[in-house]
């Protein structure tokens, strides 16, 4: 899956970041443009996965 540039928002425009400095990070650069990830978080596995449908899944 690659980004599609028509759908993403320029950082400046996003709310939340502009608000709150969260890092944003692109779910097809987690994945390195397949579909899955994995994340770990002290020692505990998850699985990142993008739907068919485009959605986010994350699941331990």
């Amino acid at each position: 899956m690659r980004d599609d540039p028509r759908r993403l928002k320029p950082l400046e425009q996003c709310k939340a970041h502009a608000a709150h400095s969260i890092p944003i990070h692109r779910a097809q650069s987690l994945t390195q443009d397949g579909t899955t990830a994995h994340i770990d978080l002290d020692g505990q596995i998850y699985t990142l996965r993008i739907t068919r449908a485009g959605k986010l899944i994350l699941t331990k």
